[in-house]
């Protein structure tokens, strides 16, 4: 019989245990193999693209292996915890920042409320000596165990049984295109390595040739691709004169240890790729615009994370420091490049290098959009740079907390927008500020009295910024994804589809404000009478505003300052 694998493919799905992959911090276990049974087109098909797999595909497998290779982790971080500090006033922030940066921690994320910083057992007692009394007894442990977190993190060897379940025999099997993604593609129920993501990329360009290009934004450090989905459909009528073509990007894992972002890129891709021609919206923004989607835009340490280190945040470039490899992306760009703060210290998680542009990938993306305005005839109108975590949207700038943008009330507007469509997914709440201010401790004093406290990183030479003001693309937000702190960077890949959810409800909103309706109307997929493209209003947006509250939240966390969407 043949395997389910094929149907999977045909949908755009992946099973990574087939795959030539990097080597996890578990071993998969090895099976006898069965007599094999003759390539069928579909097989034939199926390793044109993706390669061969072991002659294995209809054997009956344990539903679930064990781990062995988890002293490896356990190694490595069976003594780190993380820990949430709560801020109250500005003798803290700064005794916080200079502490951290002293003792070399790995800040998770900090905002006006809290600050998450993940340190060795050991180290505690030297942290909290250096700290305020007031912070000796303000802080509280996030994970008891980070080393099984950790572990956890990573894909489980399971081998589901390839028979379809009686009742659902029909979902299995079909291959019709109007299948929900979260059915039918098995791609997004686990978290996927590079060597998984860029067959898919390439996959799905072969399988939606009309409207779907793979473009290669440049070489990594160590030699991988930088690979890109083009999404658009470009007009035919020759007699018209070409205008430069609207394009919007969305890109994520500039942070290797950032997973969701990439797998909700990944999500945002395929669900607007697949709604092309069934839905009238999804077929007039791929219409109206090209969408450059990157899941990844540091290979490198993305691999790395899956081989080596899960917590791995840099690009994996050699230093000054043979034993301290790596450059933050996020602060290599150059504008407003503030390296010298980091510049003595390559072991820092926040290096920005010892120039601007100094991390390679953040180069080869900055002269990709340079080309592509110049030569290509793009002219580039958004920019959706996905991180984690926090469940935030935030606009410029990231470098200065005193310098406002030009087109403030524009991207409040667009923000708060957002966070509405973003809600509307899975009932979560996402803050809208400035990428300063969600990144800087802040007093919670009236906004008129508000005074900025001490930054505990750097926030020049982001991307955000860089595309914003140099780069003049009118609307850029980097926006965090899930969670507020429970999983961190080691969100569970239960959550990616309702993640990739929250995207795709982002980008459907982000288009539509760009039509120029505000995001208001939404196109109607019921046939008009002369054929033409029917929008109707949809429901009013609610009055936003931002109101200080306290909640708990289903996960236990405590918010405060939450978006209030009435």
């Amino acid at each position: 019989m043949l395997c389910n694998l094929v149907w999977a493919l045909a949908l755009g799905a992946s099973v990574h245990a087939h795959l030539d992959q990097p080597a996890l911090p578990f071993q998969v276990p090895h099976y006898a193999q069965e007599r094999a049974l003759p390539p069928s087109i579909f097989t034939k098909l199926r390793n044109a693209f993706w390669g061969s797999p072991p002659s294995d595909c209809g054997q009956h497998r344990p539903a679930k292996a064990d781990k062995p290779g988890a002293e490896k982790v356990l190694a490595r971080y069976g003594g780190d915890v993380v820990l949430r500090f709560n801020i109250t006033c500005a003798e803290e922030a700064k005794a916080l920042a200079e502490t951290t940066n002293s003792l070399f921690l790995d800040v998770w994320e900090f905002n006006s409320d809290w600050a998450d910083i993940r340190v060795s057992k050991d180290v505690v007692p030297s942290l909290l000596g250096l700290l305020p009394s007031s912070l000796q007894r303000a802080h509280t442990p996030l994970m008891h165990d980070l080393a099984q977190t950790i572990y956890d993190s990573y894909p489980s060897p399971r081998f589901p049984d390839p028979s379809p379940h009686p009742t659902d025999y029909r979902r299995s099997f079909s291959p019709k295109l109007n299948t929900p993604p979260d059915t039918t593609n098995i791609f997004f129920k686990e978290y996927q390595p590079l060597s998984v993501i860029h067959p898919w990329m390439r996959l799905l360009q072969s399988l939606f040739p009309t409207h779907v290009r793979l473009v290669n934004i440049g070489t990594t450090y160590e030699g991988r691709n930088i690979l890109g989905l083009r999404v658009g459909v470009h007009p035919t009528n020759s007699d018209k004169p070409s205008e430069a073509r609207k394009t919007i990007v969305i890109s994520g894992g500039s942070h290797a240890r950032e997973w969701i972002s990439t797998a909700g890129v990944s999500y945002g891709a395929y669900s607007l790729i697949t709604g092309y021609g069934r839905s009238r919206e999804m077929t007039k923004l791929m219409e109206e615009f090209d969408w450059v989607f990157i899941p990844t835009l540091n290979p490198d340490g993305y691999v790395y994370t899956w081989e080596s280190d899960r917590l791995w945040r840099k690009n994996r470039q050699e230093t000054n420091l043979r034993f301290c490899k790596g450059v933050d992306l996020d602060r290599s760009y150059g504008y407003q490049w503030d390296g010298e703060s980091t510049k003595g210290n390559p072991c820092s998680e926040s290096f920005a290098g010892d120039a601007p542009f100094e991390g390679v990938e953040s180069n080869r993306f900055a002269n990709w959009i340079k080309n592509e305005t110049e030569h290509n005839n793009a002219s580039f109108v958004g920019f959706l740079d996905f991180h984690s975590y926090s469940q935030q949207i935030l606009y410029p700038f990231s470098f200065s907390c005193i310098k406002t943008p030009p087109t403030l009330e524009n991207l409040e507007e667009l923000g708060l927008g957002l966070a509405k469509a973003i809600k509307q997914a899975d009932n979560r709440n996402y803050g809208v500020t400035s990428a300063c201010e969600g990144g800087v401790l802040a007093s919670r004093e009236s906004k008129k009295e508000s005074k900025l406290w001490p930054r505990i990183e750097s926030g020049g030479g982001s991307a955000l910024d860089y595309m914003y003001h140099e780069m003049h693309v009118k609307y850029a937000y980097q926006i965090k994804l899930r969670d507020r702190g429970s999983y961190g960077f080691l969100l569970p890949s239960k959550n990616i589809v309702p993640t990739g959810k929250e995207v795709f409800n982002a980008l459907s909103y982000f288009g539509r404000y760009l039509l120029g309706n505000k995001g208001i109307e939404t196109l109607d997929d019921s046939p008009s009478s002369d054929g033409s493209v029917v929008f109707t209003k949809m429901e009013a947006l609610e009055e936003v505003t931002i109101q200080p509250k306290e909640t708990e939240d289903d996960e236990g966390e405590v918010e405060r300052l939450e978006l209030e969407l009435r």
